[in-house]
């Protein structure tokens, strides 16, 4: 009788587990993405139908990979990239206007490219607008950088550490590192040219990572850039790993499910923390250095954080670095090659100017302060290629921008290559490269110059920013000291959206030593 009784009570506790993790699923997946969804219906917010579990997916998934397969031969006479890679936000723009919701599986996400709305979301300072708790989960990963920067503590920290005037000290210190990276890679394009009779057709962009790669780590990393290199290259994997799980963040558990993808994610997330933490422990027995390194890991020890959690943000710190100051820099850097060499009257314009200014030195900090020319080229650029091509964040609690109020749980999302090139605030030639635009600064080149935002806007402005411009300027100065260059026919134009906007293909380039 007694094991009767216990059986039943087994029973019951087992259906009564099964029935609540039930409605735990249904609340999860169905209930409160209608519930969201509902509530912006509620304020004529529409968009498109989505379907169970994985919402807008499948319709994402299929238009971009058709338009994956639009390649042009040479460069583009209009340069438009965010109807390329992201062709389903011209539709709904167009069928449901500016504000629209959608589902990346059950994540509800608010697309808005109103400017007054965009303003008010960009220049945000509350901690209860922030890091998407999808890219959060994703903690070692290039989607989630920072350390669960929903926690606001932790992410005021983390900008106090790496404030903008002391990152920009540290900059100031970089020069002579570009200089010296940039003269590497010009003298390895003349062995090239000299080797090839003259002229050669080069692939420019893994120059522009070493280059890149080179300045980053030894600034990063003192004096174990070496280790740093390695741990770039094993970054530069999670970032095209992570990539192909994109579309994937919002369905509820694939994260955690053994796919070759995760495992391949998994592994490189513990190689690249065990990396970093091994540079750490090697930095605190050989004692101090001066460089970005050193500012984190002192910021950190001087935190009242728990060690878990100095080491977490010790390793997503590199990974912010890198992304900033790395792959940003090496894919901007490619582009505005890839404009100049389609533009040559542009190339010869910035040409002149660097010769004038410069005379035949090497380019320093002054010297690329007066460059106007090549100023406006790089602003160009980066307003029709910019690195990240959406600014994603989360209300974490209810928030209200506009005359729409926002649940919590909601992303919101700004699709900055649409803003870069919207004719309505840049003009009929929009689509063109015409860095005369820029001839007066951002403020006389667009109607609303806070839409400008290549490395983000506003209280959370891209702190690899300054760096990420010297090394530009430094960089393509010297080049067109050195070489003059044209679209090779190799060249096929397809940008790819992995986490920055780069060229799927490669860019190639004829390149002749002047």
């Amino acid at each position: 009788m007694e094991f009767g009784s216990l059986s039943k009570l087994l029973i019951s506790a087992a259906v009564i587990g099964f029935v609540g993790l039930l409605f735990r699923l249904y609340n999860a997946l169905v209930a409160k993405p209608e519930r969201l969804r509902a509530a912006l219906r509620k304020q004529g917010v529409s968009g498109p139908k989505p379907s169970l579990l994985l919402g807008n997916i499948l319709e994402i998934k299929k238009a971009r990979d058709a338009a994956a397969k639009n390649t042009t031969d040479g460069a583009p006479v209009s340069h438009n990239c965010g109807s390329f890679l992201l062709p389903f936000f011209d539709k709904w723009r167009k069928e449901f206007g500016e504000i629209f919701m959608f589902s990346l599986g059950n994540t509800q996400i608010l697309h808005v490219t109103q400017p007054d709305m965009v303003r008010e979301i960009t220049t945000c300072t509350s901690l209860d607008l922030g890091k998407p708790t999808y890219q959060a989960k994703e903690r070692g990963s290039l989607l989630g950088q920072g350390i669960l920067t929903s926690n606001g503590a932790i992410w005021a920290h983390q900008r106090k550490i790496l404030a903008p005037e002391l990152y920009m000290e540290k900059v100031k210190g970089m020069v002579s590192l570009v200089q010296e990276s940039t003269i590497t890679l010009v003298n390895s394009w003349k062995s090239i040219i000299e080797a090839e009779n003259g002229i050669a057709d080069i692939k420019i962009d893994q120059h522009m990572r070493s280059f890149s790669g080179d300045v980053i780590s030894r600034a990063c990393f003192g004096s174990n850039y070496s280790k740093g290199e390695e741990i770039f290259k094993r970054l530069r994997a999670l970032q095209e790993a992570a990539s192909k799980r994109v579309l994937a963040t919002g369905v509820p558990g694939m994260r955690h499910l053994p796919t070759k993808s995760n495992r391949e994610t998994w592994a490189l997330e513990k190689e690249i923390k065990t990396l970093i933490l091994q540079v750490v422990k090697e930095r605190t027995e050989a004692g101090y250095e001066k460089d970005l390194l050193q500012m984190v890991v002192e910021g950190a020890k001087n935190s009242d954080l728990s060690q878990d959690a100095i080491d977490r943000f010790i390793v997503d710190n590199c990974k912010n670095i890198y992304l900033a100051g790395y792959e940003t820099t090496a894919v901007s850097a490619t582009w505005c090659l890839m404009l100049l060499a389609a533009n040559p009257e542009w190339q010869e314009r910035i040409r002149a100017e660097v010769v004038e200014i410069c005379k035949g030195q090497i380019p320093d900090a002054d010297m690329i302060r007066k460059m106007k020319q090549l100023t406006m080229a790089i602003n160009e650029s980066l307003r029709l290629y910019p690195p990240v091509a959406v600014v994603s964040r989360e209300a974490l609690k209810d928030m209200k921008f506009g005359d729409i109020k926002i649940p919590q749980g909601v992303n919101v999302w700004t699709l900055v290559t649409a803003l870069h090139t919207d004719p309505e605030i840049w003009g009929p030639d929009s689509y063109k490269f015409k860095p005369d635009r820029f001839a007066n600064g951002i403020t006389g080149a667009c109607k609303f110059p806070h839409l400008y935002m290549p490395f983000g806007v506003g209280p959370r402005v891209c702190l690899g920013q300054n760096l990420a411009v010297v090394e530009l300027k430094i960089l393509i100065s010297l080049i067109l000291a050195n070489f003059s260059f044209s679209i090779s026919p190799k060249y096929k134009h397809s940008p790819a959206l992995t986490l920055v906007i780069e060229p799927g293909q490669g860019v190639d380039l004829l390149v002749k030593q002047l």
